[in-house]
C-alpha cells in the first residue's frame, strides 16, 4: 500500500516512531524490584553452573568400572546429603556412598544407581539382577554443563521475568542494571466524559479509555502511569498540557485529534513546541492517530477518542515504541491463519480483532471477531488480539496468513 499525502501506512508510521524515540536511561535496582524491567547489562555466570557434579537421583554413588568388572554388592561407607561437603569414596571395588538428590557427587565416584534398582540390608547395597551395566555419568549433572564461568546467560535487552530472576539469584546478582521506568501520563479529553464514580447525565459517558490504557500499560511492564482529564477548552488544555509534558517522560492523549470544531489538541501541541511527525494513518480503526516529539525528545502519542481505536493504536504502536525505548530489540513477528474469510472494502489496513484457536495440525488460527463499532469497547472482551490485513486487497480467504498482535 502507498501512503497518501495526509495519511501514511502502518509500517511507515511505525518506522517514523522508531526513528524519533528517545532511549530510557539505565539505573540499578535491587533484584527484588527488577521484575518487568528491561535488562541493560548482560548477566554472566560468577562460577560454573552447576558449580559441582550434582547428583540428580536418590541412590548410591559408585564407580561404573566396578559394575562392569562384575561387582554387584557394595558396602555403604557413608551418606551424602545435599549441602554437605563431599565424601571421598574408598579405594575398594565394593565401596559406595549413599547420596541424595542435589548433593555433591562424592570424590572418586562417577555414577549413581537409583534406589529402585537396588536392595539394601545390613549396611550393604546389592544391584538388582535385571539392571544393566551402569555408564559413567549416570544420574549426574556435570559441573559447568549448563553454563561456564563468565559466560553470558541472559543478554541485555531481555525483559525480566521469573526465569531471569532465577538466573540472577543463582549467580549472586543482588542488583541489576535495568532501564529506567518511564513516567507516563494518560490524558483523556472531552466535555462528555465523567469519572467512573460520578453521577452521569443522559448526554454524558463514563471515562473508560484512560482506565483501559493505564491497565494495559501496567500489564506490559510500565507501572508509573497517571491519569488526567481535559475539557474541550483551549485555556485548560494549554495550561494543563504544559505541566503534563514538563513532568512526564511519555504522554498519551485520547480524543481531540480529529478534524472536529473542538479538536484543539494538534494546534495546542504545536504551540507548545511539540513537533508533529505525522497525523493520520491509513488504517481502521485509528485513522486520526497523531505522533510528535517535544524539543527535549519526549514522545507524545495522540490516540483517537473511540475506545477500540485507542486500545488498538496503543498495542500497534505505543507498546512496541516503549519496548524499544527501554532497550528491547524488535519482537519477532507472530503470524496466524484466518479461520474464516474476511472482506474489507476500504483502501485501508484493517486491524481486525480475533480469537485464537488451534487447527487440526496444531497451527494457530484466528477467528475474526470484529467489534460492532470503534466505540464498542465491550466487543473486545473475549478476543485475544488483532490481525493486520493489508490495504492492497479486499478479500482475504480462509487460511490467509497475517501478522498478529496480542492484547496485554
Amino acid at each position: 500500500m502507498r501512503s497518501t499525502p495526509d495519511c501514511m501506512t502502518p509500517a511507515e508510521a511505525e518506522r517514523k516512531i522508531r526513528e524519533n524515540l528517545p532511549v530510557f536511561s539505565s539505573e540499578e535496582c535491587p533484584l527484588a524490584d527488577a521484575t518487568g524491567r528491561v535488562l541493560h547489562r548482560d548477566l554472566r555466570g560468577d562460577r560454573d553452573l552447576p558449580p559441582f557434579d550434582r547428583v540428580t537421583m536418590d541412590g548410591y554413588a559408585v564407580r561404573a568400572a566396578a559394575l562392569a568388572a562384575g561387582q554387584r554388592t557394595f558396602r555403604v561407607e557413608a551418606t551424602q546429603a545435599a549441602g554437605m561437603r563431599p565424601f571421598q569414596l574408598g579405594p575398594a571395588a565394593d565401596a559406595c556412598i549413599e547420596v541424595m538428590t542435589g548433593s555433591v557427587l562424592p570424590e572418586g565416584a562417577d555414577s549413581v544407581i537409583p534406589y529402585e534398582d537396588t536392595e539394601s540390608a545390613d549396611g550393604r547395597m546389592t544391584v538388582r539382577p535385571a539392571v544393566p551395566a551402569v555408564k559413567p555419568g549416570q544420574a549426574v549433572h556435570r559441573r559447568g554443563s549448563d553454563h561456564r564461568l563468565g559466560g553470558v546467560i541472559v543478554r541485555a535487552g531481555t525483559r525480566i521475568t521469573g526465569r531471569e530472576v532465577a538466573v540472577a539469584a543463582a549467580i549472586g546478582a543482588t542488583r541489576l542494571t535495568v532501564s529506567r521506568v518511564p513516567k507516563i501520563a494518560v490524558v483523556s479529553t472531552g466535555d462528555e466524559l465523567v469519572e467512573v464514580g460520578d453521577p452521569v447525565a443522559p448526554h454524558q459517558i463514563r471515562r473508560s479509555n484512560d482506565h483501559a490504557l493505564r491497565a494495559a500499560l501496567i500489564m506490559a511492564g510500565y507501572p508509573r502511569v497517571e491519569r488526567f482529564h481535559l475539557h474541550d477548552m483551549r485555556h485548560e488544555i494549554e495550561h494543563m498540557l504544559w505541566h503534563i509534558i514538563a513532568e512526564f517522560d511519555v504522554v498519551l492523549i485520547t480524543g481531540g485529534v480529529s478534524k472536529g470544531k473542538f479538536d484543539f489538541l494538534p494546534d495546542e501541541l504545536a504551540a507548545q513546541g511539540v513537533e508533529k511527525i505525522f497525523h493520520g494513518v491509513a488504517q481502521r480503526p485509528g485513522k486520526p492517530f497523531w505522533f510528535g516529539v517535544n524539543p527535549d525528545g519526549k514522545p507524545v502519542f495522540a490516540l483517537p477518542g473511540n475506545p477500540v481505536s485507542a486500545y488498538t493504536c496503543l498495542h500497534r504502536y505505543v507498546l512496541p515504541a516503549l519496548a524499544q525505548a527501554s532497550g528491547q530489540p524488535p519482537a519477532a513477528p507472530v503470524t496466524v491463519a484466518l479461520a474464516a474469510p474476511v472482506t474489507f472494502r476500504p483502501k485501508l489496513a484493517y486491524l481486525l480483532p480475533v480469537r485464537l484457536a488451534s487447527g487440526a495440525g496444531a497451527e494457530r488460527l484466528a477467528l475474526p471477531d470484529p467489534s460492532n463499532t470503534s466505540g464498542d469497547f465491550a466487543g473486545l472482551v473475549g478476543t485475544d488480539g488483532f490481525v493486520e490485513l493489508p490495504a492492497d486487497q479486499t478479500d482475504f480467504p480462509l487460511g490467509f496468513v497475517a501478522p498478529f498482535r496480542a492484547w496485554t
